[in-house]
């Protein structure tokens, strides 16, 4: 690069970062666009819309009102993937959307959940069932019925409802005649709705000309489709001049569309934010002085190169913000936590690259020629690893739901903003520093000796020995606690359920009032130090969210209430509520993981050309899950929410740091001959990249630690554990995962 150029680089660097410091703080024009203040927030940080609908049938069961939550929290994903549904009562389900605030147009857009309908063209008659109104063409909307709902189904009209219908998907195909790429809608349906279609289909095609079959949906068409042939292998598939995004609407439609229970609207409150500002300031304030230590860190450690990567740190926080704006994402306070610590997991890269940038230099090539070969030989180990975690977060997407999804968008977009900001910003900033006469080795490295290989494999079984100690003593702690009737784990409202109790008040306290004087005489009657809080706008009621009570402890609370803030006892209903994590959710989670597994140790198996390093690797990432899960065992830590966010972002930190060692592993194998000691080439492997553990391992650490003293309760029981796995990370990364592949090496030989 000439000096010019680098220069120009420079300025351009330097023009970004404030381009995007402007962006992120000020935005552009009236709306601010960009601005950090337009990024969707949940309903902990800005409140949301609450509304609660009421079972028309009488005695649902269990299987039905699961069913109905089921399929509404799909739903309502459309508005927020943290959007939460849950039972209330015996009878009603209540949802909760964040970042909105009118409540009349979501229920507008929810319409009136379970009544999807498929009805034939004409009645047994022959008379029309429905006819065409409007004069724009062959849309579904300008299509009306003759005839009322219960005149059809009496009429035999109805074909199929919701409940008939498995799945829709939408999807793109090759029309056999033109040749041209449509837009489609696939459906299967259930072995009743196979029967029922096929005749209804058979019938339609018989007559002349063909007759169409309406799909009608909350008092309007959304498609009339004309039968083509009969249909009866139960794959149906609707076509037509739509484009995907219409296709993917009608198949989401059609989906959710089949409730098993008819619901009406009980009541809607708009609702205020769980936690004050204070809580947000001091979580932004934790992430900056993070974000500063790490910067020093990098400084100190790297010289020249670390502050290249600092530069290139603050655009990839800048260019993660308006992204999250960009496409709308909806962050809650574990989201901040998240993207937090995801600064702290994007220094890995950077220091990938300038450990292999050392170590040219400590061989004697030259500074220009060190930093060439160390970008060069950090790609495979940057791309391996961020590409797994790549993997793990579009399986999570497609196939989690909740919070497992939001978890996903967030991990999808840090990995791939890091990538970028490692590979391309940080190798153009510090060339750039190098064309305008930055040269001296001095800014670039500080001569060490070389570290003389470390034999970690001698203490392989005492590794192995201590990690079985720990996942057992988790056993048998998760064991006395299941026994002893507290539960294996602590537990919270998002997986257990509670009691919500609606409190008016005689005044308007704020969120930071509500914490500091009435949660405190919540938490001492009920016991539950994770008391929920939320404030009805407009209004003086208080939502106040607690682990079941029983009918004395509700009493009891009510008294307290009375006494110690004067509100009228008659005025506080109290209603149990399930959990927000419902069995279906936690079933997707742990598939999705699965199935995400499952295609990492692919992919690994894939590149590494050995099933021994995928083995190795989902081993070691079960390791770290295990051990995580003891420490939440034995500390009693609240499982909810957070919960899942911290095993999915260790599952995906394990991956990544395992990934670095295979990479030296590879490396060396490729240069090794049969006279080579296998032992020793591990052991140097792993003594080589100790450095990058021990670094990368410190400033995630570091970012973390700093939201645990400063964050509010609720980011203290996402970071503890998240601390506790990124030791444990660091610790198998280093002495579990190259002696399973040494083990199985030699185990396991290929013939």
């Amino acid at each position: 690069m000439k000096k010019s150029r680098g220069i120009l680089s420079l300025v351009v660097t330097a023009a970004l970062i404030a381009l995007l410091a402007f962006t992120t703080t000020a935005g552009f024009g009236k709306t601010h666009t960009g601005s950090a203040r337009n990024i969707k927030l949940g309903l902990d940080l800005a409140g949301g819309v609450s509304i609660t609908y009421q079972v028309k049938d009488k005695n649902p069961t269990k299987e039905e009102m699961s069913d109905t939550i089921y399929k509404l929290q799909k739903r309502v994903e459309q508005y927020s993937t943290e959007s939460s549904v849950y039972q209330e009562g015996e009878d009603r389900i209540n949802i909760e959307i964040p970042g909105v605030s009118n409540a009349n147009e979501i229920l507008d857009e929810l319409g009136q959940p379970g009544s999807l309908y498929f009805i034939a063209q004409t009645g047994s008659d022959d008379s029309a069932n429905y006819s065409q109104t409007g004069s724009t063409g062959d849309a579904a909307q300008d299509y009306k019925l003759n005839k009322t709902l219960e005149e059809l189904e009496k009429d035999g009209s109805v074909i199929l409802t919701g409940n008939d219908v498995k799945g829709a998907q939408a999807g793109t195909r090759e029309d056999e005649l033109t040749g041209q790429r449509q837009n489609v809608v696939s459906l299967t349906l259930n072995e009743e709705g196979t029967k029922k279609f096929a005749e209804a289909t058979k019938a339609a095609v018989e007559k002349t000309p063909k007759e169409s079959i309406g799909i009608y949906y909350d008092g309007s068409f959304v498609s009339v489709p004309t039968v083509n042939n009969a249909i009866e292998n139960g794959q149906a598939e609707i076509s037509g001049s739509m484009t995907f995004e219409e296709a993917d609407s009608l198949a989401s439609t059609i989906r959710i569309g089949g409730l098993k229970l008819e619901l009406t609207e009980l009541r809607s409150n708009v609702v205020g934010a769980q936690l004050g500002e204070q809580a947000i300031s001091t979580s932004l304030k934790a992430g900056a002085i993070g974000l500063a230590l790490v910067f020093l860190f990098m400084i100190f450690a790297y010289y020249l190169p670390g502050f290249a990567a600092s530069l290139a740190l603050i655009i990839y926080t800048e260019l993660v913000l308006v992204i999250l704006n960009a496409f709308e994402v909806t962050l809650t306070l574990p989201g901040i936590a998240g993207i937090i610590l995801g600064i702290g997991m994007a220094v890995d890269a950077n220091v990938i690259i300038f450990a292999r940038v050392k170590e040219e230099m400590s061989r004697g090539k030259s500074v220009r020629n060190s930093l060439k070969t160390g970008f060069q030989k950090a790609l495979s180990a940057i791309l391996d690893g961020n590409i797994t975690t790549l993997i793990a977060a579009v399986v999570l997407w497609f196939m989690g739901s909740g919070t497992v999804k939001g978890f996903a968008q967030t991990l999808g977009i840090g990995i791939i903003v890091s990538m970028f900001t490692a590979l391309v910003v940080t190798r153009i900033i510090i060339f750039a520093f190098y064309a305008v006469g930055l040269r001296s080795e001095k800014l670039y490295y500080r001569p060490a000796k070389e570290r003389a290989s470390i034999d970690f494999l001698a203490k392989k079984k005492v590794f192995f020995a201590a990690s079985v100690l720990v996942i057992a003593i988790g056993a048998v702690f998760i064991g006395i606690n299941a026994g002893g009737g507290k539960g294996a784990f602590a537990y919270s409202l998002e997986f257990e359920g509670g009691t919500a109790t609606n409190v008016t008040f005689n005044e308007d306290y704020s969120i930071e009032e509500i914490d500091e004087k009435i949660v405190p005489v919540v938490e001492k009657v009920t016991g539950d130090a994770n008391v929920q809080t939320q404030k009805v706008a407009g209004t003086n009621q208080v939502i106040i969210k607690t682990v079941t009570l029983e009918l004395s402890k509700r009493e009891e609370l009510n008294r307290e209430l009375a006494d110690n803030f004067g509100v009228d006892e008659a005025e506080i209903t109290a209603e149990n509520i399930s959990s927000t994590v419902s069995g279906e959710m936690r079933r997707d989670a742990v598939i999705a993981v699965i199935a995400a597994t499952i295609c990492m140790l692919l992919y690994i198996w894939l590149r590494f050309k050995d099933i021994r390093f995928a083995t190795s690797a989902v081993t070691a990432l079960l390791h770290d899950v295990l051990v995580v899960l003891a420490f939440y065992a034995v500390a009693r830590i609240s499982v909810g929410n957070t919960f899942i966010a911290c095993m999915l972002t260790i599952v995906g930190y394990s991956i990544n740091a395992t990934i670095v060692i295979f990479d030296r592993i590879r490396e060396e194998l490729h240069y090794a001959s049969g006279k080579t000691d296998l032992k020793a080439l591990v052991n140097k492997s792993i003594t080589q990249t100790l450095t990058r553990s021990i670094y990368t391992s410190l400033t995630t650490f570091i970012m973390v630690a700093v939201l645990f003293v400063m964050g509010v309760s609720s980011i203290k029981e996402f970071a503890l554990p998240l601390m506790a796995g990124i030791v444990c990370g660091a610790y198998s990364s280093v002495c579990i995962t190259g002696a399973l592949w040494y083990v199985m090496k030699k185990k396991f030989v290929k013939k």
